[in-house]
């Protein structure tokens, strides 16, 4: 038997693996469908600018730009290319609206501050035809399939401290928010165990790096037909950041990456970006 079931065996050899499975997976997994495909929202984006001046508002639209890109192709590699870098100065004639969103609006304007230097959210809306076409010019394609949703299981460990992450824990809340935050602009959505569900299926920060992809994507596949990321961050004093190891199953292949001495916030958007690479056939992440 698989290293899950033994440990599921051994803690619980008394009450029957099925009958807990399908009360703990009862109780505990409450995710919703998978998001479909909204084109709109594909070929649309968000940064982050100081005022709303022309010189922020083309460092907004080359941001933008590059992250469309990459969410319409699914592969990161894509910014890569030189021809994106000689395209950037016209990223603006790849957008076809946008607008702003003060992100200190009902804060009044103080002292010698003006509207120039307050934060805004500058999202665009892009050209579909304009982004395929020169996506097209590249080799790529856009990847207008519907995106699975992921269950992330996810061990951290630092230095004396481990759990496994979950939705409802009592650890790791900046975590979730930054697990959300990497997978929105990659148009993927994300979901994580809770808690019970975790404690019935002895998934601990101990189990889940040995724990085979074939039993998480059967706990995974009970969130409307998910897919399992698993994971784990291990902080390093060495690498002065956190180690990051995942893995995610395409087919018959068990794709593996990592990334050291990185934030967990990078640690996060690469493992999205991993994933979207994989899922969308574009192969292995570097």
């Amino acid at each position: 038997m698989r290293l899950l079931k033994q440990i599921i065996s051994a803690r619980l050899a008394s009450r029957s693996w099925l009958g807990l499975l399908m009360v703990g997976m009862a109780c505990c997994l409450a995710a919703g469908p998978a998001r479909a495909l909204n084109l709109t929202a594909l070929y649309e984006t968000q940064a982050v600018v100081t005022g709303t001046g022309e010189a922020n508002r083309q460092r907004g639209f080359e941001e933008c730009f590059r992250e469309v890109l990459v969410k319409v192709s699914g592969d990161r590699r894509v910014l890569d290319a030189e021809m994106v870098a000689q395209a950037l100065p016209e990223a603006g004639s790849f957008v076809s609206a946008f607008h702003y969103r003060d992100r200190m609006e009902g804060i009044p304007i103080h002292d010698e501050q003006g509207t120039y230097d307050r934060p805004h959210d500058l999202t665009c809306s892009f050209h579909r035809e304009r982004v395929d076409a020169f996506l097209e010019k590249l080799g790529r394609k856009p990847w207008l399939a519907e995106r699975p949703r992921l269950v992330v299981f996810l061990a951290v460990r630092q230095g004396g401290k481990a759990f496994a992450l979950a939705r409802n824990g009592t650890g790791g809340f900046f975590m979730r928010e930054s697990l959300e935050a990497a997978a929105a602009p990659l148009a993927l959505s994300v979901e994580l165990p809770d808690s019970a569900t975790l404690a019935n299926t002895a998934l601990t920060a101990d189990t889940l790096p040995k724990v085979e992809m074939d039993d998480l994507a059967a706990i995974a596949a009970r969130y409307d037909g998910a897919l399992a990321l698993a994971g784990s961050l291990t902080w390093s004093d060495e690498d002065r950041g956190w180690v990051a190891d995942w893995r995610l199953s395409s087919g018959e292949t068990v794709f593996e990456w990592q990334r050291r001495g990185i934030s967990f916030d990078e640690a996060f958007r690469d493992a999205m970006s991993g994933s979207l690479q994989i899922l969308s056939g574009n192969g292995q992440p570097q």
